[in-house]
């Protein structure tokens, strides 16, 4: 199992960056742990290494995942504290609960689309967190029926949809989701994901795939995938099931459609990662993280799979094309 992957920002890379930010910066060469369940795209981490740039130019990732098996956070944090990392980049909720408990001292900026940064007890408060953590946090619960509602444009007649997610993370989504559908007008059926490590998926049916399977026979006519670092590793994988088994689903990550999804309504990734580089940035030219304050996403994106539509079955509406951000044929 590959546990760690080492990434070198210096030297040419540097070259890149303006000088004005250049000239602001210690001598000092930073080390910057990053944590997650699985690794992220290369957009989304260039778009991280591209906002630290933008304060500090002079810093070396080191990266651990342990590919879906979130037992192993605890290890991987405490491998980062034993490497004097300056800075830790916490990608989801149990790399930030993992990260916490390893410590109380280093600097913490995280990326969570799923939690209440406040009733996690990460933080104090959104304007001031007051500890070692901040970062960017949605847990917006308006995302949930905003999403139906744009499945309800592609199909009219929708009656009965999927609440697809993983219990261990997506409790709160799941009430609020659940709510946004009956508001609409529409029947949730509560579909519980077991999210395996990737090292048993060859040796096992994907989890996924039985939740899609348990949704259609539940006569559910679309679906709504809840995030998760697990749905991020597996895009690729729920998609392909998805088309197979004839379910359009929408999901808050945008390169879901990019990767043969039908649909994603949500925030820019790689703009929420580069406002993450930009905290670490600024953290390593002072700044205390508990005086940072939680950032909201600012820039929604609506994506849609024309390829996947035709395959689906679905015709989507003209006028829900030109509102779209992107369009992929």
């Amino acid at each position: 199992m590959r546990r760690r992957e080492f990434v070198a920002l210096t030297g040419a890379a540097a070259a890149a960056w303006p000088l004005a930010a250049r000239a602001q910066q210690a001598i000092k060469k930073a080390k910057i742990g990053t944590l997650g369940v699985s690794p992220h795209n290369r957009e989304t981490i260039d778009a991280f290494t591209q906002g630290i740039g933008q304060f500090y130019s002079e810093f070396a990732i080191e990266a651990r995942y342990p590919r879906s098996r979130s037992e192993l956070l605890s290890e991987l944090a405490a491998d980062l504290m034993r490497l004097n990392v300056d800075v830790i980049f916490a990608r989801g909720p149990q790399a930030i609960v993992a990260a916490k408990d390893a410590t109380s001292s280093i600097p913490i900026v995280a990326i969570d689309l799923e939690s209440d940064p406040i009733a996690k007890g990460f933080v104090k408060t959104l304007a001031r967190p007051g500890g070692n953590i901040t970062g960017v946090f949605l847990d917006l619960p308006e995302m949930s029926g905003k999403q139906i509602e744009l499945l309800k444009e592609v199909l009219p007649e929708l009656k009965r949809v999927a609440i697809l997610g993983d219990p261990a993370i997506n409790a709160p989504q799941f009430a609020t989701t659940q709510t946004a559908a009956r508001s609409l007008g529409v029947e949730p059926e509560t579909i519980e994901v077991q999210v395996q490590p990737e090292s048993t998926q060859a040796r096992s049916r994907n989890g996924f795939e039985i939740a899609i399977e348990a949704a259609k026979a539940k006569h559910a006519e679309a679906g709504v995938l809840l995030s998760s670092p697990g749905v991020f590793g597996q895009m690729t994988k729920i998609a392909e099931v998805a088309t197979e088994k004839g379910l359009p689903l929408i999901s808050l990550f945008g390169e879901f459609p990019k990767v043969g999804g039908f649909m994603a309504y949500g925030p820019s990734l790689p703009d929420s990662f580069r406002k993450c580089g930009n905290y670490v940035g600024r953290i390593l030219q002072g700044a205390k993280p508990g005086d940072l304050p939680i950032v909201r996403p600012e820039r929604f994106e609506l994506v849609i799979n024309l390829k996947a539509a035709k395959a689906l079955g679905i015709k989507v509406p003209p006028l829900l094309l030109t509102r779209a951000d992107e369009v992929i044929e």
